[in-house]
């Protein structure tokens, strides 16, 4: 886990290409990692940019949400084995983190349209790509909730 500030140097220490994704990854399912697998498989190294807590609630996900703090998502995100930095960001975007890291592979999943997302200019406007991958059907952090609630 790498601090934002200390994040650039480290980055830049990464065997390319380096690929970079975000999110809450609050419960980690298999859904994730099939997904962390796939970005990973894009290139020689994985960035992972973490929603703080902060940055989380502001997604709309719930009053209580996200389960997990930002520290303990984060250490299990850098656990595993697909997933090469972990860092955070407190924006509504990771857009001003990208402009800094300047990976060379964007990944976001399912259902992103990419011209519509400023981070995939950012990263076109410097030669690099953005690349949808499919959601894994049946896995959604938002659901394993639901589906846990609803058996207490």
């Amino acid at each position: 886990m790498v601090a934002r500030e200390d994040a650039p140097a480290r980055v830049a220490s990464l065997t390319r290409p380096v690929v970079f994704t975000n999110g809450v990854f609050d419960v980690l399912h298999k859904g994730h990692a099939t997904y962390l697998a796939q970005a990973r498989a894009l290139g020689g190294s994985l960035v992972v940019a973490i929603n703080t807590d902060s940055s989380a609630r502001r997604l709309g996900k719930g009053p209580d949400r996200p389960l997990n703090n930002e520290l303990d998502r984060a250490a299990l995100m850098a656990a595993l084995e697909s997933v090469s930095l972990v860092t955070w960001f407190d924006d509504d975007t990771p857009a001003g983190l990208i402009a800094e890291l300047r990976p060379d592979v964007l990944v976001k999943g399912g259902d992103y349209d990419m011209s519509k997302l400023a981070e995939a200019r950012i990263v076109e406007s410097y030669g690099g790509r953005a690349v949808v991958i499919p959601f894994v059907d049946g896995y959604s952090t938002t659901a394993l909730v639901k589906k846990i609630r609803s058996a207490g």
